[in-house]
């Protein structure tokens, strides 16, 4: 589904563009936070790495086996681009540490965090100008 949005949309999600992250709380209320996103494009994973203790994640967590419905978005300028699905939250090393080598790559090598875990989202749909 994504590798037929082109290279425009493929460089889009590799430029250095701060992201953000939608949840829904338990009372149907969205809560979106700034975050940086990685995504392959080949699997259609989007991933976002963060604390355990998260109130991102535990919006995932709270919505059981199947994952949480979320959104990720970035915009630059007249550029924009959603990605809506499902997310889970991964916490084995080896899950981890991909999601972290994959941020240090489009971002920053990230501080230590003994506490950090894996958002990882099924993109079923994407949006946008690119």
């Amino acid at each position: 589904m994504l590798t037929d949005k082109g290279a425009d949309f493929g460089e889009f999600w590799t430029e250095r563009h701060l992201c953000t992250l939608t949840t829904m709380r338990a009372n149907g209320t969205p809560h979106v936070v700034p975050v940086g996103v990685t995504l392959d494009v080949e699997t259609g994973i989007a991933r976002v790495i963060t604390s355990g203790g998260s109130h991102k994640v535990r919006h995932v967590l709270a919505a059981g086996e199947e994952g949480a419905r979320v959104a990720v978005c970035q915009v630059d300028g007249r550029r924009w681009s959603t990605l809506e699905g499902r997310a889970v939250v991964r916490r084995e090393p080896d899950a981890v540490a991909e999601a972290v080598r994959r941020y240090a790559e489009r971002y920053r090598t990230p501080r230590v965090n003994p506490e950090r875990v894996v958002i990882e989202i099924k993109v079923t749909r994407a949006l946008g100008t690119v």
